[in-house]
């Protein structure tokens, strides 16, 4: 199954490089985009679970990495206004 990474700038300008075990998260985003904090959150959650899910497809358990991914995710947006944006700056293979 191939790995991506994705970089993400947070609404205070800080860039993350994020983990998916799926290239799943392709079809919930797209490079150089600014979304809405809750929009973000949505399809990070989205991309993630289907991710961990495609790896329990195969190897028969959730993918750990996906989900604490998403735990990091879901916490770093609770700092921000949900009136802010996130940019999901590109991905990275």
């Amino acid at each position: 199954m191939p790995e991506l990474r994705f970089v993400l700038r947070w609404p205070d300008g800080t860039r993350e490089t994020c983990y998916s075990p799926s290239t799943v998260v392709r079809d919930h985003f797209v490079s150089g985009r600014l979304y809405p904090l809750a929009d973000f959150l949505a399809r990070s959650r989205a991309a993630l679970t289907a991710a961990s899910d495609r790896v329990k497809a195969i190897y028969g358990t959730p993918c750990s990495r996906a989900l604490s991914q998403l735990a990091r995710i879901e916490c770093a947006t609770a700092q921000f206004s949900t009136d802010t944006q996130v940019f999901f700056e590109s991905f990275k293979e």
